[in-house]
């Protein structure tokens, strides 16, 4: 039993907002520089054009998706598919070796959010102007900051979210409809729900994204081993730590106990406590202490980036059984992949016999097969094709009526062919069917299908019968 007043704990409270800080230094500079690039080629590339075709578009409604010059069609569902086992062995090949490379520099997340905190920093000022102007009460200059926050916030993010419906809607006619107050259906929806998708994800909830929502974070620890880079505290050169006002006469190490390192960190940790799966390797803490260091003239690195095997001997070792594994199945992905591309077919083409009828007797003799013929055109322009017919055993030509199709840029053609032999092989035959662009011989493709006529009994019958008469 227990006297007085029971206590109880809360599972479930909301988290303490962070309010990192802002941190000039090496790493800080390849982020801006990241995010810049990563945001101008989000925010750029929908308004490139190659050939007269989008950079990118995946044009739903004529389901053709162009991307970078190529253009693909459902039939080509297993490129995509490629494609996205290439990055997912990018990514894993990549944090063998440097660990959350992506988490810290390139992740989406991590980019709108540092492009959203900076527009936080330029209306509410830096860390501590921040911490005060939320504990301040509700007053006029409250209400501007952030409103013009969220002003800032929203515009960035509508924006983001009508590039985004730009990869699926040519952009010029998208932002012209939206410039006009005339978006609608679709691409309204999609705009607003993504542009407040990016609004909530990069304004409010940020690290919580990282911590318990992104599914990387658990699972990367199955790509790390004792040689992957991870950013981490040295503790034998900084323990015991201890202010600048307690160190005079007194053993302490290189760590004077600033908290800067915890202050400059997005997702609030403290990595003096080791690694932590909410690091995401942004490498703030790594700057933040070096420039703590170069005041107090200590040597740079009490946090840095390294390894496990870099802190017992000294070296890096990159060439290690894991890493060669990944990067040995990354290679053939990669090769793999291009493999698909170069020997891709613009054309998609298949022939089957017509099952109502075995086959139609001529009166001169002849016998005649019906098919159905299917051809796509993955081209961006009209084209013409010749089709061809032989035996495969005999190798004699079967006339084919028709033998041109004209096929639209992007369309599907599906047309009825009749192919007459005058003494076709008695029995069931292979045909080689074949199919070559008039205006570009080398889109072409071939395919096999049967071919039946009389038996050897019922031919011989019907030549004495037309001998007789």
């Amino acid at each position: 039993m227990t006297s007085g007043k029971e206590s109880t704990i809360s599972f479930y409270q909301s988290a303490a907002k962070i309010y990192p800080r802002e941190v000039r230094g090496r790493y800080a500079r390849l982020r801006v520089i990241a995010m810049f690039a990563l945001l101008g080629f989000y925010y750029l590339v929908p308004w490139l054009s190659w050939n007269g075709t989008p950079l990118v578009l995946f044009d739903l409604p004529a389901r053709r998706f162009h991307v970078f010059g190529l253009t693909l069609v459902p039939q080509d569902f297993y490129l995509l598919t490629a494609m996205l086992a290439m990055a997912a062995f990018t990514l894993f090949f990549f944090t063998t070796l440097a660990g959350r490379l992506w988490c810290g520099f390139a992740c989406p997340q991590t980019v709108w959010t540092e492009a959203f905190m900076w527009i936080e920093r330029y209306t509410e000022g830096d860390r501590y102007a921040r911490i005060k102007l939320d504990r301040a009460p509700w007053n006029a200059e409250k209400i501007l900051r952030k409103g013009a926050k969220h002003l800032l916030w929203g515009v960035f993010a509508l924006y983001t979210g009508l590039t985004f419906v730009a990869f699926f809607v040519p952009a010029r006619e998208l932002f012209a409809a939206a410039l006009s107050f005339q978006l609608s259906g679709w691409a309204l929806f999609w705009t607003l729900f993504y542009g407040f998708a990016t609004w909530g994800n990069a304004g409010f909830l940020r690290e919580q994204v990282c911590k318990y929502m992104c599914p990387y974070a658990r699972f990367q620890s199955a790509m790390f081993d004792k040689d992957t880079l991870i950013i981490a505290y040295d503790a034998k050169r900084g323990e015991p730590r201890k202010s600048l006002a307690k160190k005079e006469g007194t053993a302490a190490g290189d760590c004077i106990d600033c908290s800067i390192c915890v202050q400059v960190c997005p997702t609030g940790i403290d990595i003096r406590n080791g690694l932590q799966y909410e690091c995401i390797a942004c490498a703030a803490c790594v700057d933040a202490c070096n420039d703590v260091m170069d005041s107090v003239n200590k040597p740079r690195g009490l946090i840095r980036y390294t390894s496990d095997v870099h802190d017992a001997t000294g070296k890096f070792h990159i060439f290690r059984p894991r890493a060669i594994g990944y990067g040995i199945v990354w290679v053939l992905v990669v090769v793999g992949f291009g493999v698909l591309v170069l020997t891709r077919s613009p054309i998609n083409f298949d022939v089957v016999r017509d099952r109502k009828q075995l086959y139609r007797e001529l009166v001169d003799g002849g016998v005649e097969n019906v098919y159905a013929v299917k051809l796509s055109n993955k081209s961006d322009r009209a084209e013409r094709y010749r089709l061809d017919a032989a035996f495969i055993d005999g190798g004699e030509r079967v006339m084919l009526d028709p033998e041109e199709i004209e096929v639209g840029a992007g369309a599907h053609a599906s047309i009825t062919v009749t192919a007459r032999s005058d003494d076709p092989p008695p029995g069931v035959s292979k045909l080689a069917f074949s199919v070559r662009g008039i205006d570009q011989p080398k889109h072409a493709d071939t395919r096999q299908a049967t071919f039946l006529a009389p038996s050897d009994v019922r031919r011989s019958e019907h030549h004495e019968e037309r001998h007789e008469d």
